[in-house]
């Protein structure tokens, strides 16, 4: 089992920056891989950023490539994601995601993720 708790969200200005954690408990000695979600209402939960367990490949959505990035710390268990040049359409509830893998992989589907965190609120003003 993997616990996660996300942190670091909030309300801001359309091209402001905010930096989300993610705050993994339980089986965090195990290769983990993890990502980034979003769910805007009414709209389906969409792809932002994923990191393999090593933390040496990342991959992004189009919609936030060049302005999101994300990291991880594995001796903190903790893992970011620094938002740059927000925009309204950011706009949703962000959840942190984790799967424990055999190989440094990236995973981009949500159904491919066993763990999630309980969300936190993204509001970018216009």
């Amino acid at each position: 089992q993997v616990q996660l708790v996300e942190s670091g969200g909030g309300l801001v200005q359309s091209g402001g920056s905010l930096r989300l954690s993610c705050a993994a408990s339980g089986r965090t000695s195990s290769r983990v891989a993890m990502g980034w979600f979003r769910q805007a209402p009414g709209k389906e939960r969409e792809f932002v950023a994923g990191i393999s367990w090593s933390g040496g490949t990342t991959f992004y959505g189009d919609s936030v490539k060049g302005r999101f990035t994300i990291s991880r710390d594995d001796v903190k268990n903790t893992m970011t994601l620094q938002m740059n040049a927000l925009k309204p359409e950011d706009t949703a509830v962000y959840y942190c995601a984790a799967q424990v893998v055999t190989v440094r992989i990236v995973l981009v589907r949500a159904r491919d993720y066993e763990y999630w965190g309980q969300g936190t609120q993204v509001t970018v003003s216009s």
